[in-house]
């Protein structure tokens, strides 16, 4: 399926268009700082649920903007309407919402100082999206180390995928409500994850109090804005945010020795994410004359 995507496939078309998000990001990243990771985690959330194919973007009733791991934390929809529209202005009815979330998270990468890749265009947008898909395939914050293995390998991707686009969280941040059980009430002990490191444990109470507001937000990162290698530091520390971050080496040796390496080899890193992101753009595209090229990303033409 994959074959039939190319780094190519806009050249003729519409040549302008790294260019158009690469313009339209900058600005965005201005007026938000965080809008980089947003666009990063929307094409995961994308792509995980029916393959890359743009789903997540329809507003429907019953769509996955309205399944628990995108409602009220899944961001920057308006700046996706803002990129098409200047793609639609310079080449219309042609590039789908799925390929501009696909560059659109590879500039944001760059833009924050990670690695380039080939982006592998071509796919065409769904004529719908799926709530219940979306709450079984998107692996949650709690996950454990076994399902999250379980989560990646059903789209394809390795054990070493996951771990490596884990990294994408060195740019961002998480809500309360995504780790506030770490706090609290890890695995209904009613006492907090031992695995944490105890001052930033204290920290993050402050940040998150017991029935505090679950929207208020702490960076995943210390370096939220820059795409680095210090992800990993901190899960080598014990000071990863969430629970899906932390299992990464207190759950499996083999995981804790790739976590390890990756925080002592930032090029490493960035080539292995780059790799890995191409994979994850790769998962169950529709292509041919399959779906179409929406006009507008939110609804069906």
């Amino acid at each position: 399926m994959s074959a039939t995507l190319s780094p190519t496939f806009y050249d003729d078309s519409c040549p302008d268009l790294k260019w158009i998000v690469d313009s339209v990001l900058q600005a965005a990243l201005l007026k938000d700082p965080r809008i980089g990771a947003k666009l990063l985690r929307m094409h995961f959330h994308d792509c995980f649920v029916q393959g890359c194919d743009a789903s997540v973007l329809l507003d429907e009733a019953q769509g996955e903007k309205t399944a628990q791991p995108n409602l009220n934390s899944l961001m920057g929809f308006d700046v996706v309407d803002s990129i098409k529209s200047a793609v639609e202005s310079a080449c219309p009815g042609i590039v789908s919402c799925a390929d501009i979330l696909a560059v659109a998270a590879e500039v944001s990468v760059v833009l924050a100082g990670g690695p380039s890749w080939k982006v592998l265009l071509g796919r065409r947008d769904s004529l719908t999206g799926s709530k219940r898909l979306a709450n079984r395939d998107i692996p949650p914050p709690t996950s454990t180390f076994s399902q999250l293995v379980k989560a990646f390998k059903k789209k394809g991707l390795s054990t070493e995928d996951m771990i490596v686009l884990s990294g994408g969280h060195t740019i961002g941040a998480s809500r309360c409500a995504s780790f506030t059980q770490r706090l609290y009430n890890q695995s209904g002990s009613f006492q907090a994850d031992p695995t944490i490191e105890k001052r930033y444990l204290f920290n993050l109470q402050q940040v998150c109090p017991r029935n505090g507001d679950g929207n208020v937000t702490q960076s995943l990162d210390f370096s939220p804005r820059s795409f680095d290698n210090n992800y990993y530091k901190l899960v080598v520390s014990n000071l990863g945010l969430l629970n899906s971050d932390q299992v990464l080496t207190t759950q499996s040796q083999g995981s804790a020795a790739l976590v390890s390496a990756l925080s002592r080899d930032q090029t490493s890193f960035f080539n292995r994410f780059a790799v890995s992101m191409v994979k994850m753009g790769n998962i169950s595209p529709l292509v041919g004359n399959k779906g179409e090229i929406r006009n507008k990303c939110r609804y069906r033409n």
